[in-house]
């Protein structure tokens, strides 16, 4: 296990992050990924997660990475008791596998995310800092095939020609304020339209939303940009 500093973090102090997985090539590799961004740090690195809780309190993480499939680890009890002590730890799971009823089970738990391994690197950043901002939003990215289709209901409405364009511009991964400034409307209204659209199109997610719009040929996916990239969520605020 490695740990860095301790202490609760400052407002203006990167995201603290705890990295938990039993294959210790990926779970570098991923240390190394979070740690080259400025606003995040890794304050821990561990490969299962008994005693988790305690590394939690120890170390002030915020959000916790946490690997669904692990020796001796039950990964909804581990996210309940988690979530349970710490109400305002964020836990995002990563995973090989897709199960819609895992999934369900672990944001009834209090998960806030669930990324398949096989995400870009963009979709987990994007995760991570939605989350850590108090997003009210969960994250979901994982291939549509990993997903029944009696899971999420097919979109009823079509959008209305601006929502269209704010959806779009949240496919390309910008921001509430990126896309303000680009539509040239303010930020208040880029979040109205997201709501109406997440609510026209029954999504739980902007990567939900975006994948469901695509496939009812509401607008177009961003050139080059693969399919469960997870763009940024509404901020609350």
């Amino acid at each position: 296990m490695q740990t860095t500093d301790e202490g609760r973090p400052g407002a203006a102090e990167p995201i603290r992050i705890i990295a938990v997985d039993d294959h210790s090539l990926l779970r570098t590799a991923l240390c190394q990924l979070l740690d080259a961004e400025d606003d995040l740090r890794v304050v821990a690195d561990v490969d299962t997660s008994q005693g988790l809780g305690d590394l939690v309190e120890r170390t002030g993480a915020q959000v916790v990475l946490l690997d669904v499939e692990m020796p001796d680890h039950h990964a909804p009890s581990v996210v309940g008791e988690l979530t349970e002590r710490f109400p305002e730890l964020h836990v995002l799971m990563l995973t090989m596998y897709n199960d819609a009823q895992l999934v369900q089970e672990l944001l009834a738990r209090g998960a806030r995310g669930y990324l398949h391994k096989s995400v870009p690197r963009e979709s987990l950043l994007s995760a991570i800092r939605n989350t850590a901002a108090r997003d009210p939003h969960v994250t979901i990215a994982v291939p549509r095939s990993g997903i029944p289709e009696s899971g999420f209901s097919e979109p009823q409405q079509t959008l209305s020609p601006r929502e269209r364009e704010v959806l779009t511009q949240a496919a390309a991964a910008l921001s509430n304020r990126q896309i303000a400034t680009r539509l040239r409307i303010t930020e208040g209204t880029v979040k109205r339209h997201l709501r109406n659209i997440f609510e026209k199109l029954n999504a739980v997610s902007r990567i939900d939303a975006v994948n469901k719009a695509v496939d009812a040929q509401l607008i177009r996916r961003p050139q080059g940009q693969a399919r469960d990239v997870n763009s940024p969520q509404p901020q609350k605020g």
